[in-house]
């Protein structure tokens, strides 16, 4: 671990240090992979003599989003978590800094995929926008419960499932509850107030999956009660 660099504070300087450690172990993999893909769906709407309408143009948009929400649910995999519960780093910021880090990135590709598709053909980019993000912090929020309540290393294939079934109920919902509406449609607007509403809720049970894993957590706490060898017994001799 590098020392403390002259002047910083304290608490600073150990999450500083693990930024470029962080860095190096996300999953780029599928991160670059899914990018491609999504970028390439896009791009695929300006070949040429090609002229998409407006429903293929929400139609790419939308999955080009489910392609960034199964890779983001990858992003807490770390086969490294048992040796790495012992950093005197707290958890809260050492898993933080994976979706900080990758935040940024997750931006601009997403802005990059967005304008890809003609202005003709592009839905309204604030609402499609939305669409995403609540997919995208979705998945990094069911990657973090698993994390949290089952200690999973691995969590990205169980959360990209779980992201799966979410998306066939919500092709599945009908009525006044159906989500994938296109514009025009009345319900256009109740059903992006149901979108931000899944976006705060997948970002509340994000921040409260950070903590530590609660199997550590009763384990910390079996340990704390157990008396070591020759520790006098609580009820004397």
């Amino acid at each position: 671990m590098p020392r403390e660099a002259a002047g910083a504070p304290a608490g600073t300087a150990l999450p500083r240090a693990l930024v470029p450690v962080v860095w190096r172990v996300l999953p780029w993999r599928v991160l670059g992979a899914a990018g491609v893909l999504g970028v390439a769906m896009a791009a695929g709407t300006r070949l040429p003599g090609h002229e998409p309408d407006a429903m293929t143009g929400l139609l790419v948009l939308r999955l080009a989003a489910l392609v960034g929400g199964l890779a983001l649910a990858f992003l807490f995999d770390d086969p490294a978590r048992r040796t790495t519960e012992a950093v005197p780093v707290r958890r809260p910021v050492r898993a933080g800094l994976r979706p900080a880090l990758v935040a940024p990135l997750a931006a601009a590709w997403w802005t990059a995929v967005l304008f890809l598709v003609p202005a003709a053909a592009r839905p309204p980019a604030g609402a499609i926008t939305l669409e995403a993000a609540a997919v995208g912090v979705s998945a990094v929020a069911l990657a973090a419960a698993s994390v949290r309540l089952r200690g999973e290393p691995d969590p990205g294939a169980g959360a990209a499932l779980a992201l799966l079934a979410l998306a066939v109920a919500v092709l599945l919902l009908s009525g006044r509850w159906h989500l994938l509406v296109p514009p025009g449609d009345p319900n256009w607007a109740e059903a992006h107030r149901w979108w931000a509403g899944l976006l705060v809720a997948a970002a509340l049970l994000c921040a409260a999956c950070l903590p530590e894993p609660l199997h550590r957590l009763r384990r910390t706490s079996r340990t704390r009660r157990t008396p070591g060898p020759g520790a006098p017994s609580p009820h004397g001799a």
